[in-house]
């Protein structure tokens, strides 16, 4: 019953006379009056309902705005009301109602807009909408309104508001080519020019604003449609859809045929009241007898035990997803219409207002889910492209990798919300199925632009696939779809595009490769770590002894360079940031705590520069000293600066970031490792061999009747690659598989599905051939097999323990129980390694007596086991070993290697950090540099071997070299450790001498013999790539720091698998230490790095260290690189004969000599060694070296590599006189001599 306020106000609208509309006074009143009664109306929109029972839209409205839209105002309030009148329910309510009560009014609402909808459906009135639409857009901005800019929108919106009524079904039963409601309101809309308007929104370039609202229109507009009913419509059916559609009624009457034949055989020659019972051998029935079957035999091969049983009823969350709404096809003149508006938009709208709705949507001015309409855009339009006369510029604004990139995030972002939203699930799945037909059609285009005969536009086809086959996320979307594909949320309209964009790609894929020999693709891997954040570094000290001390050091570094700065230190000091927020009072406050803490951290030049700068930006005051300032000024200046308390603004937050701490180090962190590998299409197919990727496949073939040849044949080719490709055609070997091709064959249409019948008698030809070798080939139908299991089904299954560690029997368990119980409390520090050599079964490894040791309950677990790190286990030291201590030191405190002396004489043997700790505490050194093993300086100036004896020479080789075994091997034991912990102390480690002593590091003046042997060695290993990937980091870094300067490391990011595996080779990191590169400080950090403290000119001398050495060219053979080993060899021949062959003889004595050292411990050397032995022992070394790669590469590479390796070293062993020989005669002195010590230090 109706409010009897809400009738009086309608009574007062006016009333209905013919045809003729009076209105009263009150017209207007009214109208806002209803406005306002919607405004307050209750959760079940009670005042739009009974408004929609007195058909106000229908008798008084739509009659005022057609007979009265010379009243503006009142034109304009009517319109204001009609567009809140037919929102849809579903804006009104949320979304459908749960609750039967609300879910009735949401269905009253809905009623009362379909009969809005039907009114609409006269020309007359969308006449006087676009009348008045196209009398605003007349208008210029300078005389447009706020008024005329809201009705135009009003317009827009209420168009919108009708058009999205939904049909409905009980009431239209129309059939395709029939006019329903929709075709009546699009006609109205084209007879009344609207559709012109709304072109000329989409293309005008002053009525930007409304393009989101254009879209809308449109995509309501061809809601019912397809765009290859819209491309066929008013054209002559094909030879291709007259051959489908005869190929389709011949399925079907040889369908009818079968059916009609198998009626009649099933029919009885004679009538018989009573149908007889039998008993069916061999069939079982719920007890041990037989079954008894109670019908005619004719009917008996659609027995089943479920026969007379209650249908089980399938939970809610189980049930299918439903599909959307069916297209229907519309009236020929709608759909003549609707293919010239399609054919003008993309010829002079569809490219802007693309453009125009992506960037709304990028900067995200629209509203939530308004993507939608852009993907369906996307869809449609460039299928009705690519279906009539394709060009590719009419869609050249969404044919790109733009595109490709919006649409794969969408996807991946609708994928989430399915699985976060349940309860909007249906919602996300149309979403992304949505987003998958977009995918799909761009690849589709992409595929259309291959086939043009325009080279641009196959050019630009390329490119487009050379990035989506590239990029990992383009590569491998289908994969992850098809993987988390779920019945029960998305319909299975969604499977069948799916498996279309697959097949699409894959062709696509494979057609690309085929033309390429090396095809490179990116590879992404995700590691996982711990934050272990950041521990505070010490602060300085500063007590006044010690702000003492760091002075006298300053003021010695800066007198000895005589106040002068260099070019890159100046150039790089900034004491100003002009983009900074803070004040210029705060910045030179920070200025001058940058200069203290470069004084505390004993740099004194920088500190001096810093000040320098500092003067320049803040000159009044003489705060940072006037502009004549003299040096010794300059140096009482920084003297006050270091000893001032100057207030430093950043400790609060310190403290404040030192109580988060614990919580940064429980998180993870995921790095992402990009890199690039060689594509194997293959391979990449084998990835499809996986149970969760065929069942979807399987599940659509269920409905092969339904399908349509195309989606049939995607699915064949895929079993096909799988099957017969990949020869896996026993992972389809699954009792549900059978039972659809069993269907397939037995189909009376079976001639029209000729590919899987085919494919389904290929199988079972397959399994029935291994079934007669495999026995258990029947059970494992019941299960899905993966690719190990298919491997064991096919070619043999292992035996029990087989390819698993070995069992351990009861005698053995006793003895390892007994042994255990022996020795637990030896306290021994490793008790695994003790039990190991004492057990009967010596191939025992650690790892399986630990496990055993756990599975016996002897111990709680493993970590109890854990494996002592070798100089960390004693803590204490007694009086006896701070004596030895205090001894050692005293004797090796004037050698060159201090620290190194005392490890290897030390009884009771430590790490470095502890006996340098130890050394500090007992006041025998004052500082860790005290303990750094001291170069010797004249040793630089030796380049060759001339102008030495060789007594010199071989001192200078076998220094430090000449140490008993028991003593090589415990530096082998500390070696790892003690090498990161002096990385580690030196770091830590504030030198007053750090500047200079990278000053001479890197010196740029002349090369370095060290740096040139090793890059020697490292190309000779096959790392040239990597050295000359180095060489541009260093080289880019260096122009960097001119250009900016280096505030913070720069890290050293391999990208491909050579400078990966460099970066993890041991001499490529010596060499990158030599260099003065820093080591990842933490488990935080995974790459080396660049310290900022290098200078440009510093990086380039290094990266300089990095070529080749060239001698001096003799012609032009020489410069260009292009002799002949041959002819090198032949040149540096009568070069250097005399002087090679020296060298020669003191190399191949010192290998005597260090080769009888280990055998024996007479060290008396022989003097009658010749060339031609040195060569023998360098032949001998080699191979040894080569033996043993070849040990370690079968311990952790796979047979393939394995291989490969033994193929190398093969070759290394063949052509060792060749190469000892080339390498002896042509290498310098100095850099024989250096291969030797990094050779002795690798073993070491």
């Amino acid at each position: 019953m109706m409010n009897c306020e809400l009738l009086a106000t309608c009574s007062a609208l006016g009333y209905l006379e013919g045809d003729t509309y009076h209105k009263e006074a009150d017209c207007l009143e009214s109208v806002k009056d209803l406005i306002r009664y919607l405004r307050h109306e209750d959760d079940t929109r009670d005042v739009r309902q009974q408004l929609g029972e007195s058909q106000i839209v229908q008798n008084d409205l739509l009659p005022i705005i057609i007979q009265h839209r010379q009243d503006k105002a009142l034109f304009d309030a009517c319109i204001r009301l009609m567009v809140n009148l037919t929102q849809p329910a579903m804006l009104c309510f949320g979304k459908v109602p749960d609750d039967p009560v609300f879910r009735h009014h949401f269905l009253q609402v809905t009623s009362h807009l379909q009969a809005y909808k039907e009114a609409f459906a006269s020309e007359s009135v969308f006449g006087i909408l676009s009348e008045t639409l196209y009398n605003l857009l007349q208008l210029d901005w300078e005389q447009r309104q706020e008024e005329d800019n809201l009705l135009i929108e009003r317009i827009l919106l209420l168009v919108r508001n009708v058009l999205h009524v939904p049909a409905n079904p009980s009431e239209e039963k129309k059939v395709d080519d029939d006019a329903s409601v929709h075709d009546r309101v699009l006609w109205a809309v084209h007879m009344s020019g609207f559709d012109d308007l709304i072109k000329f929104l989409a293309s005008a370039q002053t009525e930007q604003q409304w393009s989101m609202h254009v879209l809308e229109i449109i995509s309501l507009m061809f809601r019912d449609q397809t765009p290859e009913a819209l491309v066929s419509a008013g054209h002559a059916r094909s030879v291709e859809e007259k051959k489908k559609d005869s190929d389709e009624l011949e399925a079907l009457r040889q369908k009818e045929h079968a059916e009609k034949r198998s009626r009649t055989l099933q029919r009885g020659s004679r009538h018989s009241r009573f149908g007889g019972s039998f008993i069916v051998q061999g069939l079982k029935a719920i007890g041990d007898k037989d079954v008894i079957y109670h019908r005619n035999l004719q009917n008996f091969k659609n027995y089943t035990h479920d026969i007379g049983k209650a249908v089980r009823r399938v939970p809610k969350r189980h049930r299918k997803a439903q599909e959307c709404e069916e297209k229907r096809r519309s009236a020929l003149n709608v759909r003549l219409f609707l293919r010239e508006f399609c054919v003008d938009f993309l010829e002079n709208c569809y490219n802007r207002l693309m453009y125009l709705v992506k960037e709304s949507l990028i900067r995200e001015q629209t509203q939530q889910h308004d993507e939608t309409y852009y993907l369906w855009a996307l869809s449609f339009f460039m299928a009705f492209n690519r279906g009539s006369n394709f060009r590719a510029d009419l869609v050249s604004e969404t044919m790109s990798i733009r595109a490709f990139h919006f649409i794969e995030r969408n996807i991946t972002n609708y994928y989430e919300m399915l699985l976060t939203d349940r309860k909007e699930a249906t919602s996300w799945s149309r979403r992304m199925h949505l987003a998958l037909k977009a995918y799909q059609e761009l690849l589709l285009t992409v595929n259309e632009m291959d086939r043009s005969q325009d080279e641009s536009i196959q050019q630009s086809s390329s490119v487009i696939k050379s990035n989506i086959f590239y990029l990992m996320e383009y590569r491998e979307i289908f994969l992850t779809l098809l993987r988390k594909f779920d019945e029960t949320k998305q319909p299975q309209s969604y499977l069948k595009d799916l498996i279309e964009s697959t097949h699409l790609f894959l062709r696509m894929l494979e057609r690309f490769c085929k033309g390429r020999r090396n095809l490179m693709v990116q590879r992404k891997r995700v590691k996982r770590k711990k934050s272990q954040g950041k521990k505070k570094e010490p602060a300085a000290e500063t007590s006044p002894e010690a702000l003492e001390e760091t002075w006298k050091t300053v003021e010695e570094e800066l007198k000895s360079t005589g106040f002068k700065l260099s070019e890159s230190l100046t150039e790089s000091i900034v004491p100003f940031d002009a983009t900074s927020d803070t004040p210029l009072e705060d910045q030179r406050t920070e200025a001058m705590v940058r200069v203290q803490d470069a004084l505390l951290a004993r740099l004194g030049p920088e500190a001096l520069g810093l000040l320098r700068a500092a003067r320049e930006v803040w000159p009044e005051g003489n705060v940072f000293g006037s502009a004549d300032v003299e040096p010794e000024e300059e140096l009482e200046l920084l003297k006050q600066i270091l000893h001032a308390n100057l207030p430093r603004a950043s400790e609060t937050a310190v403290v404040e970031e030192e109580d988060d701490g614990p919580e940064f180090e429980e998180e993870e962190l995921e790095s992402v490792q990009v890199s690039e590998t060689e594509f194997n299409f293959l391979d990449f197919i084998k990835r499809f061999a996986n149970p969760s990727i065929v069942r979807p496949y399987l599940l659509l073939l269920k409905s092969y009747s339904k399908n349509t040849p195309h989606t049939n044949h995607c699915i064949a080719r895929m079993l096909h690659r799988l099957a017969v490709d990949l020869k896996m055609d026993a992972l389809l070997f699954q009792l549900s598989v059978f039972h659809i091709f069993n269907k397939i064959l037995n189909d009376p249409a079976a001639a029209a599905y000729q590919e899987l019948v085919t494919l389904g008698r290929y199988l079972v030809k397959r399994f029935l051939s291994l079934a007669a070798q495999n026995n258990k080939a029947y059970v494992e139908l019941l299960f899905w097999k993966n690719v190990g299991a298919v491997r064991e089904m096919t070619e043999g299954y292992s035996n029990d323990g087989e390819g698993k560690k070995p069992a351990w029997t009861e005698e053995e368990e006793e003895e390892l129980r007994k042994l255990y119980e022996e020795h637990r409390d030896s306290q021994v520090p490793d008790i695994v390694e003790t039990l190991l050599p004492l057990l009967s079964n010596s191939n025992r490894t650690r790892r399986q007596v630990v496990t055993q040791l756990v599975h016996m309950r002897l111990v709680d677990n493993a970590k109890e086991l854990k494996k002592p790190k070798k100089g960390t286990q004693i803590v204490l030291w007694t009086e006896e070993q701070e004596m030895e201590l205090q001894m050692l030191f005293e004797e090796y405190k004037d050698s060159d290697d201090v620290l190194g002396n005392i490890l290897k004489k030390l009884t009771a043997k430590r790490s470095r950090a502890r006996v340098v700790d130890k050394l500090l505490s007992m006041g025998l050194v004052s500082e860790r540099r005290e303990l750094y093993k001291k170069r010797s300086r004249s040793a630089h100036g030796k380049s060759t071997g001339r102008g030495m004896t060789e007594e010199e020479f071989l001192a200078e080789l076998t220094q430090g070299t000449q140490d008993d075994p028991v003593d090589r091997e415990e530096r082998e034991d500390e070696s790892e450790e003690s090498e990161e912990e002096e990385i580690e102390e030196q770091g830590r480690e504030s030198s007053p001498n750090g500047g200079r002593k990278t000053q001479g590091m890197h010196s740029p003046g002349g090369r370095r013999p060290d740096v040139e042997t090793m890059v020697y060695a490292l190309q000779q290993e096959g790392m040239s790539l990597a050295l000359l990937w180095l060489q541009n980091c260093l080289n880019r870094t260096a122009d960097d720091c001119m250009e900016d300067g280096l505030s913070q490391p720069v890290p050293l990011v391999p990208l491909t698998e050579s400078t990966e595996d460099a970066m993890e080779n041991k001499r490529f990191q010596r060499l990158l230490r030599k260099l003065g590169m820093r080591p990842p400080a933490n488990e935080q950090e995974s790459f080396w790095r660049i310290p900022p403290k290098i200078s440009a000119s510093q990086l380039q001398s290094a990266a300089a260290a990095l070529s080749p050495k060239e001698d001096d060219p003799k012609n032009a053979d020489e410069q260009d690189g292009t002799r002949s080993p041959t002819e090198e060899l032949g040149g540096e021949l009568e070069e250097e004969v005399s002087c090679e062959q020296r060298a020669q003889a003191l190399r191949a004595l010192l290998l005597a000599r260090k080769r009888k050292q280990y055998t024996t411990e007479d060290t008396a050397s022989e003097s009658d060694v010749t060339p031609v032995d040195g060569t023998d022992d360098v032949n001998e070394r080699t191979q040894t070296k080569s033996s043993t790669k070849r040990n370690r590469s079968r311990v952790l590479d796979d047979d393939e590599e394995n291989e490969d390796d033994s193929t190398a070293a093969m070759a290394t062993d063949t052509n060792g006189d060749a190469d000892s020989d080339r390498e002896d005669i042509s290498a310098p002195v100095k850099r024989r001599r250096m291969v030797l010590i990094d050779e002795e230090e690798e073993e070491d």
